[in-house]
């Protein structure tokens, strides 16, 4: 489980790349080192993958076929930089939403427009995923967690503050990124028992009758 509240940015140390299989390397810092164990499960631009091997600060982890097409990982290359985020423990403060790791799809950057203190970025709104992205719902982009400003049609913008500029790769995202994109789980589980809901009167009617 990831919270979206990204740690920090890395560059990809080393890449190996086997055409249906990749495995990537990061340097990470020491503060994100600690209690870290091969096993581990860390978010890499909001892809939940597995530590494979620690050596010192050179921590590695391998992304099978699956990931590499669903994901932005299967366009990463060496120096490219990512967002980074360990599982969240038992007690952590959740300063985001709840994340699974799981990406459902990658979605492009339309248009970045930034201001002295603000930067906005939209991004497209596919149609399958167009039920789940609601005006000021959660949405989890690359890993972070952000909480949607705008929506007009088949696209949706968010704001985002210094902070989140500073720490994450948003700072430097650009017009034709590709974005990994996480809904928000709960939102999902509405939406879906809804349109179930909708398809089966008769239950609908049962449901209603048993809450009155």
């Amino acid at each position: 489980m990831f919270t979206g509240i990204v740690q920090t940015k890395l560059p990809v140390a080393a890449l190996e790349s086997r055409g249906d299989f990749a495995t990537l390397r990061f340097d990470f810092p020491e503060r994100l080192l600690s209690g870290l164990q091969n096993g581990a499960s860390v978010a890499i631009n909001g892809t939940c993958l597995t530590v494979r091997e620690i050596d010192g600060q050179r921590v590695s982890f391998d992304a099978i076929e699956q990931t590499l097409k669903v994901t932005n990982l299967g366009q990463l290359q060496a120096g490219y930089v990512v967002n980074i985020e360990r599982a969240a423990r038992f007690g952590d403060d959740i300063g985001g939403h709840v994340l699974s790791g799981h990406i459902m799809d990658q979605v492009s950057v339309l248009d970045v427009i930034d201001t002295a203190n603000n930067r906005v970025v939209w991004m497209e709104r596919p149609a399958h995923l167009a039920p789940f992205l609601l005006d000021k719902g959660f949405v989890a982009l690359n890993g972070c967690s952000l909480t949607i400003a705008e929506v007009e049609g088949e696209r949706f913008s968010v704001h985002l503050i210094p902070e989140t500029r500073d720490v994450t790769t948003f700072g430097e995202v650009k017009a034709g990124d590709r974005i990994n994109l996480e809904v928000d789980s709960q939102t999902q589980a509405v939406v879906e028992t809804v349109r179930r809901l909708l398809a089966d009167p008769a239950t609908a009617a049962q449901l209603v009758a048993a809450l009155k």
